[in-house]
C-alpha cells in the first residue's frame, strides 16, 4: 500500500451548487459540514489536505485552499488546480457533495493501487466515481491539455488515463452517495 506521506488530498468545493441552491460544502450533516466529513475521512490516509474552491468562506475549515488556476471549466479544471498545487505522487481527489464518505471507503482506493495505473476510481451501482479517486501527479500535463483544448469533462479525461476501476461492495456504496439537490439532502437526513 501506498505511503500516507507520498499522498495528498484534494478536496473538489469550488461549484456553483445551482442544484442545491446553496454551498453544498457547508451544509450540515450530523452536527459537521459535508466539508468536515470528507476531511476526516481523508486525514488518516494523506499527508496532508488542500480544498479547491474559489469561495474565501471555505478558509473557515483551516485547512490549505487553493483557487482554480483555470476559471469557470468545472471539477477537471479543479483537479488540474488541485495536482498543480500537490507535492506528492499521488492524490486522493474527492468532491465536496459526497459527506458520507469514509475512510475504509478511500483506502480501497489506495490499497488497490497498481503503478502502471494513472487513475484508480470507484464503481457503485454501475456507475463510475473519477470524483473519488487517486490520480497519479503525472496526470496533471494532460489534464492541462484537455483543458487547454477547452475540454471540461472528467470521465473524457479519466478516458484518455490508464485507469483501474474498482468495484465498490454494495454495503459500503451508501458512502459515495453524490448529494446534488435538496431532495438527495433530505433523504439522508430523514
Amino acid at each position: 500500500m501506498i505511503s500516507k506521506n507520498d499522498i495528498t488530498g484534494i478536496i473538489l468545493a469550488g461549484g456553483k451548487s445551482s442544484r442545491m441552491g446553496t454551498d453544498k460544502a457547508t451544509l450540515l450533516l450530523k452536527e459537521k459540514t459535508f466539508i468536515q466529513h470528507i476531511i476526516e475521512a481523508m486525514k488518516p490516509l494523506v499527508k496532508n489536505i488542500v480544498i479547491v474552491s474559489d469561495n474565501p468562506n471555505h478558509d473557515e475549515f483551516e485547512i490549505k485552499r487553493i483557487e482554480d488556476v483555470i476559471k469557470d471549466a468545472g471539477p477537471l479544471a479543479g483537479i488540474y488546480s488541485g495536482l498543480q498545487c500537490s507535492k506528492t505522487d499521488y492524490n486522493l481527489v474527492v468532491s465536496c457533495d459526497v459527506p458520507l464518505i469514509t475512510s475504509e471507503v478511500l483506502r480501497q482506493l489506495i490499497k488497490n493501487y497498481e503503478n502502471n495505473y494513472d487513475v484508480i476510481q470507484l464503481k457503485s451501482y454501475q456507475k463510475t466515481m473519477p470524483l473519488t479517486a487517486l490520480y497519479k501527479k503525472t496526470c496533471e500535463q494532460l489534464i492541462k491539455d484537455l483543458l487547454d483544448k477547452g475540454e471540461r469533462r472528467v470521465r473524457f479525461a479519466v478516458s484518455k488515463l490508464k485507469t483501474k476501476t474498482i468495484i465498490l461492495d454494495d454495503n459500503l456504496a451508501s458512502a459515495i452517495i453524490n448529494i446534488n439537490t435538496k431532495e438527495e439532502f433530505d433523504a439522508i437526513t430523514n
